[in-house]
């Protein structure tokens, strides 16, 4: 229909420039499409994965203020490659994922490398003590599995270890239990440490091993 000058009204290009071409390229809702990031998490992604997270145990604590009671959460985590490294780390917050978060963190800058005969027992029995808390761990079989509860079962599980035998005759404190386990497994070495450090020959400490095992059977 012709305006009142007799000019007939002229519609919006949808050209390269007009309204439909920027639509298409914007999409449906009018917004740029965003490039993938895939990229840029799958390397942190498989690092992620490459560890195991145990939590051990979580305490709820209150504090009595004006108004009412505040409730605050403390998360225990055990963490490992199951491939001979295991750290443990405690975190506090207001909510639990963020406790559980923290202890993550602290157990991941806290790694610690543990020597395992064919990467699936210790190498000798040891004895660890921290506070009121002592631990028996013994190298076994292969086939025994892990024989022990609680919070040593995780330490052994995020290790790596298949084989062992395990017992807490001290407190039942988690705390104090795994600080007992890892002061263990810090003293826990490999015959071909030993070996070097005396300066004699791997077959020498084994020998000595072995005999050591017959005399007491």
């Amino acid at each position: 229909m012709a305006g009142p000058t007799g000019d007939t009204p002229q519609r919006p290009r949808r050209g390269r420039g007009g309204e439909g071409g920027e639509r298409s390229r914007r999409g449906e809702g009018g917004e740029r499409p965003r490039r993938s990031e895939g990229g840029d998490r799958q390397p942190r992604e498989r690092e992620e994965t490459e560890f195991v997270e145990k939590l051990v145990s979580i305490n709820r604590v209150a504090k009595v203020v004006k108004g009412g009671r505040r409730f605050g959460f403390a998360a225990l985590v055990v963490v490992g490659d199951s491939k001979g490294r295991v750290g443990y780390g405690s975190g506090k917050a207001r909510e639990v994922p963020e406790a559980i978060r923290k202890a993550t963190d602290q157990a991941r800058r806290a790694l610690i490398r543990v020597p395992l005969r064919e990467g699936r027992t210790l190498h000798h029995d040891i004895i660890g003590r921290y506070g009121a808390g002592e631990v028996i761990m013994r190298a076994a079989p292969q086939g025994t599995g892990i024989i022990a509860g609680g919070p040593m079962r995780a330490i052994f599980e995020a290790l790596g270890v298949q084989d062992v035998v395990a017992k807490s005759v001290g407190t039942s404190n988690p705390h104090n239990m795994i600080k007992a386990t890892f002061e263990a497994l810090n003293r826990s070495a490999s015959p071909r440490s030993v070996a070097s450090r005396r300066g004699r020959k791997v077959s020498d400490v084994l020998g000595r091993r072995d005999q050591a095992v017959e005399a007491r059977e």
